[in-house]
């Protein structure tokens, strides 16, 4: 039986793009050429790989299975022809990420995953707009927030622990009472999960005035007033890693309250989970988080 290579290799690109539309203009042919394609192929085998889905495609199970057996090999095959052509074969990975995350925790991390998978070229988006997958060509998305999106598949990176931090110039490590905040200029971080209102309360601080307050939508921007003497952020440990071990900021909180939360989430559609490139990222980023988490928040 003659092998329909052609055609395995549309189904694959249309599986891993999740959409017809994507695969052919991946392919730069039509999309009824793609569709065309892949009737064919499931006349052959003699199953049903996929259906459609509104502007997507949907894998049934006997689809799962044949992707999955293939996709080692049609990798393969792309690399070993890249390679006698006389060039390296380049993987293009786009991860979405907050400015803050981004440049806070991922950056500084980043290095070794890309030594560890030198044929990966990645590009990092650094913005706080969510993904709209359907119609950007991002594959991972790091997203702040409470990880409620249905549809999508939904996963921690890593618990966090907020806490008020200042300069030592401001204040020195645990000269203070949580009761003592309200009297000072207090940093607000207005997108944050965790907010002061919330800290005062774990505290048990009922505050009988309002507090003097500067506000900022980007969290870097709170960890860089606090570390100019403006006053003290709350803010997660995390995200003031560099600051923390440096001393550049320090808690000023006797016995602060404990703001134990998730809020950077790894965001994507599931089928983008197939992809080898992406599967690579986040078991990366899994061992990344998991490693801070257990340095850093040991277990209580």
């Amino acid at each position: 039986m003659q092998i329909p290579i052609r055609a395995i290799w549309v189904f694959h690109t249309a599986a891993r793009a999740g959409s017809i539309s994507k695969a052919a203009e991946e392919l730069s042919v039509t999309p009824s050429a793609v569709s065309q394609q892949i009737q064919a192929l499931e006349v052959q085998l003699g199953v049903t790989l996929m259906t459609r889905m509104g502007r997507g495609i949907v894998l049934t199970e006997a689809g799962e299975r044949y992707f999955a057996t293939i996709t080692d090999e049609i990798e393969g095959i792309a690399e070993a022809t890249n390679t006698i052509r006389g060039y390296r074969s380049v993987t293009a990975l786009t991860v979405r990420a907050t400015p803050t995350f981004s440049a806070k925790w991922l950056l500084p991390r980043l290095g070794s995953f890309l030594d560890n998978y030198p044929d990966l070229e990645m590009r990092l988006d650094g913005t706080n707009e969510p993904t709209d997958f359907n119609r950007e060509l991002v594959d991972v998305e790091i997203r702040h927030g409470d990880g409620r999106w249905p549809g999508l598949f939904v996963e921690g990176v890593a618990e966090e622990e907020f806490l008020p931090a200042c300069a030592p110039r401001y204040a020195t490590a645990g000269s203070l009472d949580a009761a003592d905040l309200p009297s000072h200029r207090l940093i607000h971080s207005v997108k944050s999960q965790a907010q002061w209102g919330r800290w005062f309360s774990l505290a048990s601080v009922d505050p009988k005035e309002r507090w003097r307050r500067v506000l900022f939508d980007r969290s870097h921007m709170a960890i860089d007033a606090a570390v100019d003497g403006m006053g003290i952020a709350l803010e997660s440990i995390l995200m003031m890693e560099s600051e923390l071990a440096s001393g550049k900021l320090i808690c000023p909180v006797k016995a602060p309250p404990q703001v134990r939360l998730i809020t950077q989430w790894i965001v994507c559609p599931r089928d983008h989970l197939r992809q080898k490139k992406v599967r690579l990222f986040l078991d990366w980023l899994r061992s990344e988080g998991s490693a801070w988490q257990a340095q850093n928040l040991p277990a209580t």
